[in-house]
């Protein structure tokens, strides 16, 4: 699966629950305090809802990348 855009939240969707609205509101969250512009947002997040639930989660989990805060 493509990205939609060449971004990636810090973020772990491991423990988040599966709901589809939480998914799409925890990643919309995050991408805002990563200073994502609202247009990006709104492209993942159309891109995710254009499909099954399991294309949404795809999708979300392609534009997720946890990094490591331990050094």
């Amino acid at each position: 699966m493509k990205k939609i855009i060449k971004k990636t939240v810090n973020l772990d969707l491991i423990g988040v629950n599966g709901n589809a609205f939480v998914i799409m509101g925890v990643f919309r969250r995050q991408a805002r305090k990563e200073w994502w512009t609202q247009q990006e947002i709104n492209l993942v997040i159309e891109e995710a809802k254009s499909s099954d639930y399991n294309y949404l989660l795809a999708t979300i989990e392609n534009h997720c990348e946890p990094k490591d805060d331990e050094l």
